[in-house]
């Protein structure tokens, strides 16, 4: 097979790489973090605005500019409800907008996720540390946004609820952050049959972990998420939890990717993602057994 033709000599084309794989990679990065905004904005979008719906029907946005929309108001049933509706709106969000933008950018929308793929060096530093910026500024442009299209106060804000401590409301962000990113590592990062359908399992991952922290802390499990309506609503003393928290369930998640990588966790269960009919068991003999 012939190889393409270049006028180029070999010397050349080597002192010339470095200088193109470097404007190369800023122009991707760049390009990147366009993304991530648009991205983030969309994402939060309709995610907040579900909230706001609720606090809007519920005239939950009536206590004051710094109220947390995702405490629900009226009887247990409605609360019940309020929790549902809005885990529900954030998995469909980024199932949809993740859907849109994931052979793009990735869909991060998450400045914790994109710490733990700089980590493992899914991404570079510099690409991580724009896009975390694009992510931020996305959120605060998103509750602005909101605030813009909707009547009354703006009350999309996370806060603690139901007697949730400082503390307790630290690690159940942390938690929860930990299984979103490490839905992203094992689905997104690690290459296999699922991979195509990675923004299936984010949104449903966030559906999920939202199901149990929405009452306790808001359900953040993304910082931007937390800090771009506080930029519009006003910023509780304990704010910082939602900067501490999702970022130590992200080092978590991390630390247990890499745990699994070492362990070589694909042979543990050999064969889980193949479609060929030969590695199915086989019943008469029992070869296949692990």
């Amino acid at each position: 097979m012939k190889r393409p033709f270049s006028s180029m000599s070999s010397s050349e084309k080597g002192s010339s790489k470095p200088k193109q794989g470097m404007f190369a990679d800023i122009k991707n990065d760049l390009i990147a973090m366009v993304g991530e905004f648009i991205g983030t904005i969309l994402f939060l979008l309709f995610a907040l605005g579900a909230v706001q719906t609720v606090a809007t029907n519920l005239s939950s946005n009536e206590s004051g500019s710094a109220s947390a929309g995702t405490q629900g108001g009226g009887d247990l049933a409605v609360k019940l409800f309020s929790y549902y509706y809005i885990s529900a709106a954030f998995g469909l969000s980024l199932f949809a907008t993740a859907s849109v933008f994931y052979r793009f950018t990735g869909s991060i929308f998450n400045p914790n996720v994109s710490l733990a793929l700089c980590l493992i060096g899914a991404i570079k530093p510099v690409r991580f540390v724009l896009v975390s910026i694009a992510q931020m500024v996305g959120a605060i442009v998103a509750s602005a946004i909101l605030e813009g299209l909707t009547p009354g106060s703006l009350a999309v804000n996370v806060g603690l609820g139901l007697g949730t401590s400082k503390t307790q409301g630290l690690f159940i962000e942390m938690f929860t952050t930990a299984a979103l990113v490490l839905s992203v590592l094992m689905l997104a990062a690690e290459k296999h049959l699922l991979t195509p359908f990675a923004p299936l399992g984010f949104g449903f991952t966030l559906f999920v972990v939202m199901l149990f922290s929405t009452a306790f802390t808001g359900g953040a499990v993304n910082t931007a998420r937390a800090f771009g309506p506080a930029c519009i609503q006003g910023f509780q003393n304990y704010h910082w939890i939602y900067w501490v928290g999702p970022t130590l369930g992200a080092l978590l998640a991390t630390a247990f990717y890499m745990f699994l990588k070492a362990v070589h966790y694909w042979k543990i269960t050999p064969g889980q993602d193949s479609t060929d009919e030969s590695d199915s068991p086989d019943v008469a003999t029992g070869d296949n057994a692990v």
